[in-house]
């Protein structure tokens, strides 16, 4: 079967290593609990900061987010480990920038997850991901992200939401812990 996953917040936990690293150069404690009632991709309003102001400092710590200490989500790594030991074809699809594809695709196999480097598809934006979808003609696609989940309708693709505070709205199977998940 062929399997295909969003990277950011679907295998790796992006957006809580940022709410981290904002609180430390913003020098606040902004808790966890306040980062898991979000019901936003983004984390700018738990620390005031206006759509424009997030949206820079987001942007200036690209770098940091993306390629430090970021956590893989519990079971993540050795889901797809075990998917692809039993045959199956494990794609990467993610709208990261362009310009971070190749140390993007560096980082996730530093992480110890599968890569076929021709299975590794970046620098899409959202709504993009659809047509690389159907062109691989998936079995399986998993994504946080309702704006890209809102797009996946009337396609033969098994879609899963991985459970984020800021998707509880939408209504296809979740993904609450890679370590317990089974497929439907």
């Amino acid at each position: 079967m062929r399997f295909g996953f969003d990277i950011d917040d679907t295998l790796i936990n992006l957006r809580e290593h940022a709410f981290h690293i904002y609180n430390k150069k913003l020098n606040q404690s902004i808790s966890l609990e306040i980062f898991n009632e979000l019901k936003t991709v983004e984390i700018h309003e738990a620390f005031g900061l206006t759509s424009e102001q997030g949206g820079h400092m987001w942007n200036s710590l690209l770098e940091e987010i993306y390629f430090t200490t970021c956590p893989s989500f519990e079971g993540a790594v050795e889901l797809l480990n075990e998917l692809q030991k039993e045959g199956h074809e494990i794609f990467y699809i993610t709208s990261r920038p362009k310009n971070y594809c190749p140390r993007t695709r560096q980082w996730v196999v530093e992480q110890g997850f599968p890569v076929v480097d021709a299975n590794f598809y970046c620098g899409m934006q959202d709504d993009e991901k659809i047509h690389i979808i159907k062109e691989l003609k998936l079995d399986y696609y998993f994504d946080d992200k309702p704006a890209v989940l809102n797009t996946l309708t009337d396609i033969p693709t098994k879609i899963y939401v991985k459970d984020q505070s800021y998707n509880q709205h939408v209504n296809i199977p979740r993904v609450k812990s890679w370590v317990d998940f089974k497929l439907q």
